[in-house]
């Protein structure tokens, strides 16, 4: 499913113009990146959490060349789903499983 489908979906079930539901969408995406940028985690109850993960520094290997690089300590942007909603996702797909 796209962006694009997405807010056709919501403009559907609400009967709010897609114009208004994208700009909605897109605000709500735009407050998640800006959010984690500046080191904060987002929680959607129900859903699940963007969260913001420390890399540590570390050792590897550039395997063209055999020398060893060492890749500094970063952070990297997670997503953790609620267990409602993993739990939601199981029991629906495994019902599609049985049906196929």
């Amino acid at each position: 499913m796209t962006k694009a489908d997405i807010i056709s979906e919501i403009s559907t079930q609400t009967g709010i113009e897609k114009v208004d539901v994208q700009e909605t969408v897109e605000a709500f995406f735009k407050v998640i990146k800006k959010s984690m940028i500046g080191g904060e985690n987002v929680y959607v109850r129900g859903f699940g959490s963007f969260v913001v993960k420390k890399r540590a520094q570390k050792t590897a290997r550039n395997i063209s060349k055999n020398t060893a690089i060492i890749i500094p300590e970063h952070y990297v942007p997670s997503f953790k789903p609620a267990k409602v909603f993993v739990d939601k996702v199981k029991t629906n797909s495994k019902k599609i499983q049985l049906e196929a």
